[in-house]
């Protein structure tokens, strides 16, 4: 089967898990942290829960492009392209629009931004400009773990590197459980343990979905990684895992033909920048309007729309001529590199 439906739907589940995260944060997040100046008739509280979607997909994406990068910096050079253009303009459209609106308590000041340029402010205890750049940390580390395991293993390495993950998962639940031992919480982070079991679902819905179908060993990382979530956290999370794990692999297979509707590829092209400018700025453009008066439904549905307007134009105007721009240069100087796609 061709790669085009299937990366066609799974960028628009990406869309749809960042409509979720951004609903949430418009409607459950801001009442928690400034209040709503009337409680919306609908609210999200589940709506965050799009960002484990989004690195069951990164899992997804990240294998798919091992496979089709000869030299690890093939690979470096396509997860720069994908992530840092559209993500230093982003930095700068939030510091610099937060900083005229007003977000009292969330803006930072220039010595910040300049940290946060690198992706990795957390690691040095410096504030995200944008509180949503947490997840980009998460993603960068296992980009790294998952190049790391499968240069020195290929599949089998990667899988092997998960299961440890995933084992380790349950000693440190173990150890708080039974013996109320908190084991080192830089262990937790630096192994992405929080996190662990969705990158291998993931992982494991790109190896079980191609023709060859993958090995039981990848069906076993599947349960696995399902069992562990149900056991660490609970089983409703579990059974989630589950739902997500079967509509990504009808992805996966290019079975969900309804996801190709314009509106949502539309969402899905913009869904990375949507989710790096919607939370402060949007936070910041609903306090001010909801100040004036504006009714809080009507509010919430303009910052969505700007929302989604200034992350077109990242997109259009940023994101995607610098990545091909990268590219292209640096297959002009590696003859035969190959970084992946425009849409992984």
């Amino acid at each position: 089967m061709s790669t085009a439906p299937r990366l066609a739907q799974l960028d628009a589940l990406r869309g749809i898990a960042a409509l979720a995260v951004v609903l949430f944060h418009y409607t459950t997040r801001y009442d928690q942290l400034f209040g709503h100046a009337q409680a919306p008739l609908l609210a999200f509280p589940y709506g965050y829960l799009g960002v484990n979607l989004f690195f069951m997909i990164s899992g997804f994406v990240i294998f798919m492009t091992l496979e089709r990068t000869a030299r690890p910096m093939d690979f470096v050079v396509s997860r720069f392209s994908r992530l840092y253009p559209a993500y230093w303009g982003a930095i700068v459209l939030t510091f610099a629009l937060t900083h005229a609106i007003g977000l009292p308590g969330k803006t930072v000041g220039w010595e910040a931004l300049l940290v946060n340029v690198t992706m990795v402010q957390g690691f040095f205890g410096v504030a995200h400009v944008d509180g949503v750049y947490w997840t980009l940390e998460v993603e960068l580390l296992f980009y790294a773990w998952a190049l790391l395991s499968f240069r020195f293993g290929g599949a089998a390495g990667l899988r092997h590197f998960l299961f440890a993950c995933l084992a380790l998962r349950l000693v440190y639940a173990a150890a708080k459980a039974f013996w109320g031992v908190d084991l080192p919480w830089m262990g937790q982070r630096w192994l992405l343990l929080p996190y662990i079991c969705w990158f291998a679902l993931g992982v494991t819905v790109y190896r079980l979905g191609r023709q060859d179908a993958g090995s039981i060993a990848d069906r076993a990382l599947a349960v696995a990684a399902i069992l562990v979530l149900g056991i660490v956290e609970h089983w409703g999370l579990a059974a989630l895992a589950a739902i997500f794990y079967a509509v990504l692999f009808g992805a996966a297979r290019g079975r969900w033909t309804w996801l190709e509707h314009p509106v949502l590829l539309w969402l899905g092209a913009i869904s990375y920048t949507l989710y790096l400018l919607h939370e402060n700025i949007g936070w910041a453009v609903l306090r001010r309007m909801e100040s004036w008066g504006v009714e809080v439904h009507v509010a919430i549905a303009l910052t969505m729309a700007l929302s989604m307007a200034l992350a077109h134009g990242l997109t259009t105007l940023v994101e995607q001529p610098a990545m091909r721009w990268i590219r292209d240069r640096y297959r002009a100087r590696q003859p035969g590199a190959k970084p992946a796609t425009a849409g992984s």
